[in-house]
């Protein structure tokens, strides 16, 4: 892992506002406050967004910065930013971590070209490193942590972070999960989406009303179906086909991976409008769908709900 070189992904979000988190109920960050996110990792982390992101981008000159892309409804990627947040502290400084919330910074996810989370990347000199992608063991993030400080000092970016030692008051301890809930989430951790599926699946058919069962299970289905797909080309078969349902279903998926939530919900309400019968009705049963991987008491989702039934009726 040494220094990039060739083309690189355009790390500049100046100017690129977008509108969509205004009016989200803000998710505390996996591992606790930047200001507090374990008892040896103050300073180390920072929660970063579109109008501090070039600054944060500026310290890699001095210190290796790696940013971890979350989002609240990515069990997965809040694991693995807390494992980070946790290895930040450990290292007293090495590496600054930088925590990206997806659906509150898209053009930050877009300006890495990460097309679902977790995805985590660093940055040297400016420069990014893809580290990895997809569900990681706490092990495999030391292992690649440990190979971005050595490939930082090959490169000369030896600097530290100042930390603060001051010890943190102990935080509540979260209920256990149900037992099918904690298979689930251990499979998507190892990356084995269908053993996820099946546990939400039995979960359901215990309690059909399970809500939390309901959302795991639409989140691993949108993984399944995006896990292959190659963004560049799905964008490209969308604009050149706009009524073919299959091309704006896997767009639409893609974009709410990018925490695109207003463009993925609108392309699926117009679609709504120009199609008819068995069509629409597949589309209606997506949006749905993606309604619940948000949470139905997000904004946007209301405001998505009233669009689809204005559309059909």
């Amino acid at each position: 892992m040494t220094q990039p070189t060739g083309p690189q992904p355009r790390l500049d979000v100046r100017g690129a506002v977008d509108l969509s988190g205004l009016g989200r109920t803000p998710t505390p960050a996996p591992g606790g406050p930047a200001s507090g996110a374990g008892a040896q990792a103050q300073g180390a982390v920072v929660d970063v967004t579109e109008a501090t992101f070039a600054d944060v981008v500026q310290q890699s000159l001095e210190v290796p910065v790696v940013f971890s892309l979350w989002a609240s409804w990515s069990e997965a990627s809040s694991t693995v930013t807390a494992d980070l947040a946790r290895l930040a502290g450990e290292l007293e400084g090495r590496f600054l971590l930088a925590r990206v919330d997806v659906e509150g910074s898209p053009q930050i996810a877009q300006a890495f070209q990460a097309q679902s989370v977790p995805a985590v990347v660093a940055v040297l000199k400016g420069q990014p490193v893809p580290l990895f992608q997809g569900p990681a063991s706490s092990e495999d993030v030391r292992a690649v942590i440990d190979q971005l400080l050595q490939a930082a000092a090959a490169n000369g970016v030896t600097g530290r972070v100042a930390v603060e030692q001051t010890p943190q008051a102990d935080e509540p301890e979260e209920p256990p999960l149900p037992p099918l809930h904690q298979a689930a989430f251990d499979a998507i951790e190892r990356g084995d989406l269908a053993a996820a599926a099946e546990a939400y699946d039995q979960a359901l058919r215990e309690n059909p009303r399970d809500d939390m069962a309901s959302a795991g299970r639409a989140q691993v289905a949108l993984l399944e179906r995006t896990r292959d797909v190659d963004l560049a080309a799905a964008r490209e078969a969308a604009a050149q086909r706009p009524d073919d349902v299959a091309a704006q279903l896997a767009v639409a998926d893609l974009d709410l991976l990018g925490g695109k939530v207003d463009d993925a919900f609108a392309r699926l309400v117009d679609l709504v409008r120009r199609t008819a019968a068995d069509e629409r009705e597949q589309v209606r049963v997506r949006l749905v769908e993606l309604f619940t991987v948000v949470g139905d008491a997000d904004p946007r989702v209301l405001a998505a709900r009233r669009a689809l039934a204005n559309a059909l009726y």
